[in-house]
C-alpha cells in the first residue's frame, strides 16, 4: 500500500515545473495522495498545464492576501475532498524586487508589510481554515518552506529573511496549538534551488556554486529531494514530529567559515 493512499492534499505555491511546490506535488501523488493545487491568477495557465500531468488533480484560484479568496479556496477544497483534508503544503513567498536590491536599512514600510503578509501570515491564515477540515479526518500535516537566511545573514535576502524568521516562529506556535487535534506543523529549510523566486535574488548563481563546494555532500540539492522530504513529513512515518525545521541542504547548514 502506498504511503499516502487515500490522503487528500492541498498545495499552495506551484508556479511552474521548477517550483518546489510542484516537486512536492509529484512526490505526494507518487505515493497515492489526491491533490488540489491553489493558483494565483497570473499563474493559472502554468498550473493547469501541470495539473493534467497528475490524473485526478483539481485546481482552485486563490490570492493569499485575500481572506475572501482563502475562504472560497478552502470551501471548494472541502467540497472536492468530501469535507476533509489531510495535508496542507504552504510553498508561498514574495517580496517586492526593490526590497531585495536596495540595502536592508532602506526597507520600506509597504515592502515589509507585503513580504510578511504573503510569506509568513498566509501560513497562519491557511492553518485557521485547514484546521476544521483536518479535525474531520482525525488529524493532519501542515508543511511550509523556509531558508537558513532566517538565522544567518545572506546578502540581498533582506526583508525576505525577516519573513522566514517569522514563518519559522509561526510553525512552532501553530504546532503547539494544533497538537491536541493531532495536527502536525513543520518546515523544510531547503538549500538554494533554481526556482523563479530564487532567480530574483542577486548573487544566487554564485552562492549556489559555493554551496556545492562547501556542503558535506559536495553537491547541490535537487527539487525532488525536497519533495521526498515533504513526503516523509506528511506521512505516518513522521507521526511524532512537529514544530521542527528540517534542513534539506546537503549538510551546508552545519558548516562554519571555510
Amino acid at each position: 500500500m502506498s504511503l499516502l493512499e487515500g490522503k487528500k492534499a492541498l498545495i499552495f505555491g506551484v508556479a511552474n515545473h521548477r517550483s518546489i511546490g510542484w516537486a512536492i506535488a509529484q512526490s505526494l501523488a507518487g505515493e497515492g495522495a489526491q491533490l488540489v493545487l491553489a493558483y494565483q491568477e497570473r499563474m493559472e495557465k502554468y498550473v493547469r498545464e501541470l495539473a493534467v500531468k497528475i490524473p485526478g488533480t483539481e485546481v482552485v484560484p486563490c490570492d493569499v492576501q485575500s481572506d475572501e479568496q482563502l475562504d472560497a479556496a478552502f470551501a471548494q477544497t472541502g467540497q472536492i475532498f468530501g469535507g476533509g483534508l489531510d495535508i496542507l503544503i504552504h510553498s508561498v513567498a514574495f517580496a517586492p524586487p526593490a526590497e531585495l536590491e536596495n540595502p536592508f536599512i532602506q526597507t520600506t514600510r509597504e515592502g515589509f508589510h507585503t513580504a510578511l503578509d504573503i510569506s509568513a501570515y498566509s501560513l497562519i491564515a491557511m492553518a485557521k481554515r485547514a484546521q476544521p477540515l483536518m479535525i474531520a479526518r482525525g488529524g493532519g500535516s501542515m508543511l511550509t518552506l523556509t531558508y537558513m537566511a532566517s538565522e544567518r545573514v545572506m546578502p540581498k535576502y533582506n526583508v525576505m529573511a525577516v519573513a522566514k524568521a517569522a514563518l519559522e516562529c509561526s510553525v512552532r506556535y501553530l504546532a503547539f496549538e494544533m497538537g491536541e487535534h493531532n495536527i502536525r506543523v513543520n518546515a523544510i529549510s531547503a538549500g538554494p534551488l533554481n526556482t523563479l523566486a530564487a532567480r530574483g535574488v542577486s548573487g544566487f548563481t554564485s552562492f549556489r556554486e559555493q554551496m556545492g563546494n562547501i556542503a558535506p555532500l559536495r553537491r547541490n540539492i535537487e527539487q525532488s529531494e525536497v519533495g521526498d522530504a515533504a513526503l516523509f513529513l506528511s506521512s505516518n512515518y513522521a507521526r511524532a514530529i512537529t514544530g521542527e525545521i528540517m534542513f534539506v541542504d546537503a549538510g551546508y547548514n552545519i558548516m562554519g567559515a571555510v
